[in-house]
């Protein structure tokens, strides 16, 4: 039998996963390529030999996504496997389009086949898109399951920028394990505030080995999915935050959608902040597409060490970078906190940014005038760095999940702003985790 050449549309995360799962060690197939997009300086690299198994002793090389079509007839692929999330079903319609018109069959592969059964309990937190409230939600239910006395270990959806085989299977359980692998900001605001409770991370590329070792010290496997993807491990417990600010989303971008369809509980985040409208429209969604599942409405207040200092100041608004690039919100927890405690001017950075910075607002210009924590490497941080300090500004506020001084020199004063989940009402987290694992 002729075997089917594939190339994997990516990010570095659910492509590498889907390889993994459904593609390696399978002679059906020959895997001819990847391409990377979404996140910068990824493409150029080769999935290597000491994970892509012995069918492909040279590894498998990364393209450009804007490649792709040529690569589609220089490679003679015969199928193209979508596999990066957070994009609305408009453009995953219009990427299969492209594939098609090049003579190619176009894939999405679905959560059976890729979903590991663990030999533990498993929660998934998920979203519907990007910066809906899944970290916070995520961190509250670790702090109910370590409530009830369960040993909580948290794995990460992938975020693997670095050398891949280096970054096979990542644990970290403290700072010090952050900076020895070198974590970009990205990865740093995901996992220190699991570390901050005591919650050792995981995260990698290859995800069944990496739910292997986990599973050896834990009571819990709790999926800190990110990105809006599919969960990669089999939920006992699958929570999905909605996001009412979005209304609609839920049901037209891929592949959150999905994951509102299946989850077992839709926690409806921002409930302080949201219209009553927003709030009423993802309600009846879920009504419509997944009336089984529990509801649960929560939000997210805002905590700074000292909330008078921002009033009357000149300020700079850093907000979470994914949130603002491929999350397209136009405002975070820092915009909310400036407004809220009185600063006179928000300043806008664009005429002040510098390199990567600058072709991130050049990328996605709906951002507006507040500031992405981008951080995807050495580089991009300095470029940071100078943007930050050529800002003239009275203060910066930080709305990142960090505490960005660890890893960006900021002359200017900081007020850092943090979130955390509150349930309004019944039932509750507690109520849900309880009745499975109680």
């Amino acid at each position: 039998m002729t075997k089917q050449h594939v190339l994997i549309m990516g990010a570095a995360g659910r492509d590498f996963h889907n390889f993994n799962t459904i593609f390696r060690g399978n002679p059906a197939y020959e895997v001819v390529a990847f391409t990377a997009t979404q996140i910068p300086n990824i493409e150029g690299r080769r999935y290597p030999p000491e994970l892509a198994g012995d069918l492909y002793p040279k590894g498998i090389p990364i393209y450009p996504e804007s490649e792709l079509t040529e690569l589609i007839h220089t490679l003679n692929v015969d199928q193209v496997v979508f596999a990066y999330s957070d994009v609305n079903h408009q453009y995953v319609m219009t990427k299969a389009s492209t594939v098609l018109a090049a003579g190619a069959d176009f894939r999405l592969i679905g959560p059976r086949d890729t979903m590991i059964k663990s030999t533990k309990p498993v929660v998934a937190v998920c979203a519907v898109r990007t910066g809906s409230g899944k970290s916070q939600t995520t961190r509250a239910v670790a702090g109910v399951l370590q409530a009830m006395g369960k040993k909580v270990v948290a794995i990460r959806h992938p975020m693997p920028y670095g050398d891949l085989v280096a970054q096979r299977v990542q644990r970290f359980a403290s700072y010090a394990d952050l900076d020895a692998h070198q974590c970009t900001i990205e990865e740093r605001e995901e996992y220190e505030p699991h570390i901050d409770r005591g919650i050792v991370v995981y995260a990698g590329v290859d995800y069944e080995a990496i739910l292997r070792q986990a599973e050896q010290e834990a009571d819990v496997v709790l999926w800190d999915g990110g990105n809006n993807d599919l969960p990669f491990y089999a939920p006992d417990v699958h929570i999905v935050v909605a996001d009412p600010h979005r209304p609609g989303h839920e049901l037209t971008y891929y592949p959150g959608a999905a994951n509102f369809r299946m989850a077992d509980v839709i926690l409806i985040n921002k409930v302080d902040t949201a219209d009553l409208a927003g709030i009423s429209a993802v309600r009846d969604s879920a009504a419509a597409v997944n009336p089984q599942a529990v509801i649960i409405e929560a939000a997210s207040p805002i905590f700074l060490p000292d909330p008078a200092a921002i009033r009357g100041k000149r300020v700079l608004v850093i907000e979470d970078g994914p949130t603002l690039t491929h999350g397209e919100m136009k405002y975070g927890a820092g915009i909310v906190a400036a407004r809220r405690f009185g600063a006179a001017e928000i300043i806008d950075p664009r005429p002040y940014t510098v390199g990567s910075i600058t072709a991130t607002f050049e990328k996605y210009p709906a951002i507006g005038p507040l500031l992405p924590a981008m951080g995807y490497g050495d580089e991009q941080v300095s470029d940071l760095e100078e943007t930050i300090r050529r800002v003239p500004c009275d203060l910066v506020i930080s709305a990142t999940p960090i505490d960005l001084t660890r890893v960006a020199t900021i002359y200017h004063p900081v007020q850092r702003v943090s979130y955390e989940l509150q349930v309004i009402g019944r039932p509750t987290l507690e109520d849900v985790l309880k009745q499975k694992f109680g």
